[in-house]
Order: structure tokens, then C-alpha cells, then sequence
């Protein structure tokens, strides 16, 4: 793409804002929790978008949405961008928008400028990223990459106890579920521009980052059955403290994280469930979540065997009951070489500050590798913050991406 992108992107500011405006929740808190009602206005909202800007839509059987921009030789696999619009609870503008509209803002410039593709291009508003409704995150990408199966996915259910297909059913999307899973090639390349949801761009004065790997957890849930009694009751030497058990393995964790002594390792437990919650009650049981994330997936490992193994220890010794479940164990992403050397291109082309990183939340982008060679683009976000209300990405920020992901969509599509 030899001619520079005049960027105007007040269009694209607009549209962020208005698709903010809908949600299940008074603005500026952005609630939009799949296959609820603002949901669904959000999608009919962007569909309305990519239609008026010449695109062909199309829907799979779980939600899925594919906007394409036809290039000149059909015969060859797309080039895919995109990310999600579903928002957890008390959430803001940016998180996945900024990577459905910013796709689709790049597209339009590309339009502007006069570009033809050879290989189309595919803008992809992804089903469910965030795990809100189902406790299972990037639900579309998971099963369009058949990383899901149709059976598992239709056993989902909700905290009402309603299931995947009741809410797909009434949304809209029919069809079966083993249609959803594409074949490897589906895409010839994926990138996704989002907000880096860290500081670290911001701290260090850079339009973009150049993500090289995406982490991924494992996540065990440890069950501690103990025995309860009166805390004035009760002497200690007798004790079988169900809480106390787990104080052992929240820092076994924390621990076993540290010594890696590489800094991407990280060990979080973000659920503590106590039985029965009394003061003055012993607890006799515990339930821990947790969450283990490294871009190697054998070191993460190596942390979620040393937790199991003080699980054995701490059972043993305590004289208590300790189960684990282990939830998900997804394999850490890889960039494509290629598609960084494109966007590493583009952001020199666009005199753009930029950096190779990683990216330590989950995304879309890291289930649709197992059926493309993919990367992302990240731009920064204020303090870091993200999933809150306050998150906010400057227009400046936003311009830099657009520009950056469409010189590379076109490198890409060429």
C-alpha cells in the first residue's frame, strides 16, 4: 500500500460510543452478556455497520459473524481480523470493540484508498469471549477451531441451569453445532487488534505493540473437605481446618509460580469458597479456583504438578480430603513470523513507536491458531485498566492501530 492513510477515524470514535450506549446496564458501565438483549441490539448494530459498508454477512449455528470484503481471486483462503462485543458485567467501551470496529474501520480505509485485495478479507465478531454466561471463555473461536465439541458445548449450562441451546435457540441460531468447526486453512492468516489491557505500552511511550506469544491457563479447582466444630470447642492439636489446608496451598501456589524464576510465570487463586462461613465456626470445607498462565506451556505445567503434589502432602499431614478438577489446560500461542514481519512493516511505514511483546489475557486469536497462523495488535489503554468502567483507549491510540492493521491487511491480502 504505497499511499498514506489519511486517518480520520471521528467516525470510528462515534460508533464505539454508540455501540457503549447498549448495554444492560446505565452507561458509562457497558454490561453485554452473550445471547442477552442488549447482546443481541449490539450485533444488529454492528451487522448494520459492516452492511452498509459493502460487506456480505453470514452467521454460523453458534453466533459467529463473518463480514467479507471480496477479494479478486475467490479461489484462495481469507485473511481474517476481528475479535468480540459480548462485555462482562460492569465493564467498558474498549475490551474486543476496538478490535470488531477498528477491523472493520480498516477495511473501509482500504476502500477509500482505492485498494483491491486479492484474497478476501474477513471481519469476524466472535460468540461469547468473555466466560460470563457459561463459565467458559471464547466459546465461538473454541469451537470453530474444534478445540469444543458440539456434545460438551451443548452440556453448558448457565446459574440458572439453562443451557446453550435454549439461549442459541432464542437468539436466532439454528443449525447444527458440528457446523461450526472450520478446517485447518480456514483463514491464510488472522491477526486482532485489541487493547493491551497492562500499562506497558502507555509507560513507555509506544502506539503499539507487536504480540509475540499469548499466555494461556490451566485451571484447577482443589475441593478440602475438613471437619467442622465450635471454634471455642474445638483445641487445636485436633484440629482438621478445611480453611487452614487451603492457606497452605494459596502460597504453595504462589511459590511454585516464583520459582521459575522466568517472569511470565503467574499463579493466581481467585475463588475461596468457605463452609460454613461463621466466625465462630471451624471450616469444614473449601473450594479454591485457580489459574497458572505461562507462554511455555511445559513450565506452566511443571507449576500446576507442584500444586497436585502439595495437594498429596498437605492432606496427608492435615489429615483432610483434598480433590482437584482440573478445568481447562490450554496450550500457550506462537505468533506467525510472517504476519509479525507485516505488521512490524506496516508500523514503520506508518511512523508508529512499537514494540515486540506478550499477551497475558486469553483472546479469540489464541484458539483460531489452531486453524491459521495468527498474531496481534495491541495498542495501549490508560493505567492498564481494563473490565471496568473507566478503560479508555485515546482516539491517538486507536488511529495508530487502525493505521497499522490496515497497511497490514493489505500486505496480507496482496
Amino acid at each position: 500500500m504505497s499511499t498514506q492513510p489519511n486517518l480520520t477515524i471521528d467516525g470510528l470514535i462515534a460508533e464505539l460510543l454508540a455501540l457503549g450506549k447498549i448495554s444492560e446496564a446505565e452507561p458509562p458501565v457497558v454490561t453485554r452478556v452473550v445471547f442477552s438483549e442488549a447482546d443481541m441490539r449490539a450485533r444488529t448494530y454492528v451487522k448494520s455497520l459492516c452492511a452498509n459498508a459493502g460487506l456480505t454477512l453470514r452467521e454460523d449455528a453458534i453466533g459467529n459473524t463473518f463480514a467479507t470484503w471480496d477479494g479478486s481471486d475467490p479461489s484462495l483462503a481469507p485473511i481474517g481480523t476481528g475479535s468480540h462485543i459480548d462485555a462482562i458485567p460492569n465493564a467498558g467501551l474498549y475490551d474486543g470493540c476496538v478490535g470488531v470496529l477498528g477491523g472493520l474501520e480498516a477495511i473501509r480505509v482500504l476502500k477509500q484508498l482505492g485498494y483491491k485485495p486479492r484474497r478476501s478479507i474477513e471481519l469476524v465478531i466472535f460468540t461469547s469471549e468473555e466466560p460470563t454466561r457459561f463459565g467458559i471463555g471464547c466459546l465461538g473461536s473454541r469451537m470453530m477451531a474444534g478445540v469444543l465439541s458440539p456434545q460438551k458445548a451443548l452440556a453448558l449450562r448457565d446459574k440458572e441451569d439453562h443451557g446453550l441451546d435454549e439461549f442459541r435457540t432464542l437468539a436466532g441460531f439454528r443449525g447444527p453445532l458440528e457446523s461450526v468447526a472450520q478446517a485447518k486453512g480456514r483463514f491464510h492468516q488472522f491477526v486482532e487488534l485489541h487493547i493491551e489491557q497492562g500499562p506497558y505500552l502507555e509507560q513507555e511511550g509506544l502506539e503499539v505493540g507487536l504480540v509475540t506469544h499469548i499466555a494461556a491457563p490451566a485451571s484447577l479447582r482443589i475441593l478440602i473437605e475438613g471437619e467442622g466444630g465450635h471454634a471455642g470447642g474445638k483445641l487445636m492439636p485436633g484440629r482438621k481446618d478445611a480453611l487452614a489446608a487451603a492457606s497452605e496451598l494459596v502460597l504453595a501456589l504462589e511459590a511454585a509460580a516464583k520459582s521459575t524464576g522466568a517472569i511470565d510465570t503467574v499463579g493466581t487463586v481467585g475463588v475461596c469458597e468457605v463452609f460454613p462461613g461463621a466466625v465462630n465456626s471451624i471450616p469444614s470445607r473449601v473450594k479454591l479456583e485457580t489459574d497458572i498462565r505461562d507462554i511455555d506451556r511445559a513450565r506452566r505445567d511443571c507449576v500446576l504438578d507442584a500444586l497436585r503434589s502439595k495437594c498429596v502432602e498437605v492432606a496427608a499431614r492435615r489429615g483432610v480430603n483434598i480433590a482437584t478438577e482440573l478445568i481447562n489446560a490450554d496450550p500457550p500461542t506462537v505468533s506467525d513470523e510472517a504476519i509479525l514481519a507485516a505488521l512490524e512493516e506496516s508500523a514503520i511505514a506508518a511512523g508508529k513507536k512499537y514494540k515486540r511483546m506478550v499477551a497475558r489475557a486469553y483472546h479469540d486469536t489464541s484458539f483460531v491458531s489452531c486453524i491459521a497462523p495468527v498474531a496481534m495488535l495491541f495498542i495501549p489503554c490508560r493505567g492498564g485498566v481494563s473490565h471496568r468502567p473507566d478503560e479508555y483507549a485515546s482516539p491517538e491510540w486507536i488511529g495508530s492501530g487502525v493505521h497499522v492493521l490496515a497497511r497490514t491487511l493489505a500486505l496480507l491480502a496482496r
